[in-house]
């Protein structure tokens, strides 16, 4: 019998960068009982995203956070400054990312490679606490 399952986890990453928080994401699907299915991932946010990266190099994320320093960085004269130098940057690192994840499900957890993990990406300088809904269905 197909079920449904939801969530909203609060994540606050300690500075702007790459947050990891699969094991939050796997405690959920494990707690739901569903075995088999489709997880989607959303985060409720404009100026953060989300990616599956790899989880055990630092330097692969140190590479990754510096390269979106330089194709958007704060430096750029932006129209858009409401919340200042790092917003629209946010923006733009947060457009060429994804706010949606899904993620098959199989015998109870979610089907990731060797090396991935699921990362909140925060784009701002101020790291609030973001809004990651997760939402499994199947049986």
């Amino acid at each position: 019998m197909l079920r449904q399952a939801s969530t909203i986890l609060p994540i606050r990453a300690e500075r702007r960068g790459l947050r990891e928080f699969t094991q939050s994401v796997e405690e959920f699907v494990g707690g739901t009982g569903i075995r088999e299915g489709l997880l989607t991932i959303f985060c409720r946010h404009t100026s953060a995203s989300l990616v599956i990266q790899e989880n055990a190099a630092p330097a692969a994320r140190r590479d990754l956070e510096a390269f979106f320093e330089r194709i958007a960085p704060e430096s750029g004269s932006y129209e858009h400054d409401d919340e200042g130098p790092d917003d629209m940057p946010a923006h733009l690192r947060s457009a060429l990312t994804a706010t949606q994840l899904s993620i098959p499900v199989k015998d109870g957890r979610p089907v990731l490679g060797t090396w991935q993990g699921i990362f909140l990406f925060e784009h701002r300088r101020s790291t609030p606490e973001r809004s990651i809904a997760l939402h499994l269905i199947g049986e």
